[in-house]
């Protein structure tokens, strides 16, 4: 036996022995025993499978307070260990499986000197409501002849006749993006009757309308779609055109109600009923719906965030924000002034530049950039990248591996990584202070992830405009804008930015924005701020939630959901919202861990 092999069956029996004793005193329903087994600061994390929430419990008190109150409602067992853990560094880690009394779960677990570190568990199914797939799939056809029988096409065609007409659609969907129409991917296979509205012509139009130079920054092995995921072919870095073209195809060969050329005009709850009434417009014709759950997929953010700055009404060029940047075809030769200095702001200075435009980007506050090629070597690369997948980690499991750390204990997992590639490309970073970039890795070193789950901002991913901030061959002005004028941006140290055009990429709202005009204001306030969680970092600010807020989970809005996301994201929690929605339309028990508190309104 190879010292390999001993350290793999040490480390099985290690686990499975904690497993085992984890599942007796559960059996026994002594949550004080059980969580005695982690460690005095250790964590678990769950979605849906013990909390029916995304909750992380610190400590052991908090892991006692879960188990005993849910613990007689859930009745998990059968803890085993799948596949041979890994032991490094004083720590064994391993794959969970495990069975609750809704479905079956799947998690990962480290342990440290005999005790629980971290562990993940999840839902993965409902228990007589499994996904038709692999033996489970429907035949297609009954292989006996009769008379008018109907097609595939015909029934498809039927189905969209009737929902939102005859039948009501159990879950609306607002919002036809990546995240809209991965969630109701979800849905349709587990049997939800789901419509998307979404207000561009087609699906992927959010994509196609944007600036002809536009690429995903994130790299392919990190943006599969559920169940379809990209060739293996695929570019690296696909251009918006062909994520757009691929997301129109996805929505068909998903067979997706989607309605296209529809808004959302106002969303009512009707406690009698028990459902809402959503009013649209359907391309010209008012529709009112009656879903029981209604779900806002727009996206990351809320509206656009254009800063009132002084003299803007006697701006004579032409100003707008970098959501209706279309591109900078009609600006050679012109000046362009971009406020901002995250990744559309440096995305929009690249491609003014690209079309002859003179561009002087403003930089307001620090910006921490990661160049491309080493965020995907230093930070992806275990996880998503051609060397993960040989490795016998695929898209799912590179999901829960990155879900398998608790936010308290992400940035201390991050920091060696940025402080490598701080290292590695210090000449980078040497060369764009000289040329006057404020930079930083986030407030406490994390770097971009941490940025991105806090705030969904202040950062760049550098696929080439920074070289462009380094030559000067577009122009860095630091500091706060203090007017405009009739054709200049001043600034508060009196400098004078003659401009054309000012383009305000100055980011975006919370998503409970979309909740007061849509619903209420009151209703936004109940649901509070969406995204961070309680960091108390800039734009997150306290008290500490330990999850994103009200992401894909309930939220203090009777059947009211919030879905979102870059890709990444909307795929793997997606999952996660379809169960809750399912197991809600099929009556199944769904008790709440600690329902979301709401500590910050819109």
């Amino acid at each position: 036996m190879t010292e390999t092999d001993t350290g793999t069956t040490v480390g099985t029996d290690t686990a499975q022995a904690w497993l085992d004793d984890l599942d007796a005193a559960l059996a026994a329903g002594d949550a004080h025993a059980a969580a005695e087994l982690f460690e005095p600061g250790g964590f678990w994390r769950d979605f849906l499978a013990l909390t029916w929430n995304l909750k992380t419990m610190e400590g052991r008190d908090r892991i006692c307070q879960m188990l005993a109150e849910m613990l007689p409602h859930i009745r998990p067992s059968g803890w085993t260990v799948e596949g041979k853990p890994t032991v490094a560094d004083g720590v064994t880690e391993c794959w969970v499986r495990f069975s609750t009394s809704a479905g079956s779960g799947w998690g990962y677990l480290r342990l440290r000197d005999g005790q629980a570190w971290t562990l993940l568990t999840t839902l993965q199914d409902l228990r007589g409501f499994e996904e038709k797939k692999g033996p489970r799939r429907d035949r297609g056809v009954v292989h006996e002849i009769t008379r008018e029988r109907t097609t595939w096409l015909e029934r498809r065609q039927a189905r969209e006749r009737v929902l939102g007409h005859t039948e009501q659609p159990y879950c609306l969907v607002v919002g036809g993006g990546q995240g809209g129409i991965g969630l109701a991917a979800r849905l349709a296979r587990i049997g939800v009757p789901t419509i998307v509205v979404d207000k561009h012509e087609k699906a992927g139009d959010a994509w196609r309308h944007r600036y002809s130079s536009l690429h995903l920054h994130d790299p392919v092995w990190y943006d599969h779609m559920p169940y379809l995921p990209f060739p293996d072919d695929w570019p690296v870095f696909p251009a918006k055109d062909k994520i757009a073209d691929w997301l129109m195809h996805y929505a068909d060969i998903m067979e997706l109600n989607y309605w296209a050329k529809t808004e959302c005009r106002s969303a009512e709850w009707d406690e009698a009923s028990g459902t809402w009434t959503v009013v649209v417009d359907r391309d010209g014709e008012e529709v009112t719906l009656h879903p029981t759950q209604l779900v806002f997929a727009l996206g990351v953010s809320g509206y656009p965030r254009i800063p009132d700055f002084p003299g803007a009404e006697t701006f004579r060029g032409r100003q707008h924000h970098s959501s209706d940047h279309a591109g900078g075809d009609d600006w050679a030769g012109k000046r362009a002034v971009v406020i901002g200095s995250n990744n559309s702001a440096h995305d929009i200075c690249a491609d003014l530049w690209e079309h002859g435009a003179e561009v002087t980007m403003v930089q307001r506050s620090s910006t921490h950039i990661s160049r491309s090629e080493s965020l995907m070597d230093l930070v992806l690369k275990p996880l998503y990248s051609e060397e993960a997948l040989e490795a016998g980690i695929t898209t799912e499991m590179a999901d829960m591996l990155f879900a398998s750390w608790p936010y308290r204990v992400l940035p201390e997992v991050q920091r060696p990584a940025f402080e490598e590639m701080a290292d590695r490309d210090r000449e980078f970073y040497d060369a764009l202070e000289a040329a006057g970039f404020d930079l930083d890795f986030g407030e406490d070193g994390s770097g971009l992830f941490l940025k991105y789950l806090r705030r969904g901002s202040g950062y760049y991913i550098d696929v080439g405009a920074s070289q462009l901030i380094i030559d000067g061959r577009v122009r860095l002005a630091t500091g706060q804008v203090d007017h405009l004028t009739e054709d200049a941006v001043v600034l508060d140290n009196g400098a004078r930015l003659p401009a054309d055009l000012v383009v305000h990429a100055t980011g975006y709202g919370s998503m409970n924005e979309w909740l007061a005009d849509l619903i209420s204001p009151d209703v936004a306030d109940r649901v509070g701020k969406c995204w961070g969680y309680g960091s108390d970092t800039t734009r997150d600010p306290g008290p500490w939630e330990g999850e994103l807020r009200n992401m894909w989970k309930p939220t203090n809005v009777e059947n009211l959901w919030i879905h979102g996301g870059n890709l990444h994201q909307s795929r793997h929690y997606s999952k996660y919202l379809a169960l809750q929605l399912k197991a809600r339309m099929e009556g199944l028990p769904t008790p709440v861990f600690e329902l979301e508190e709401s500590h910050h309104s819109r």
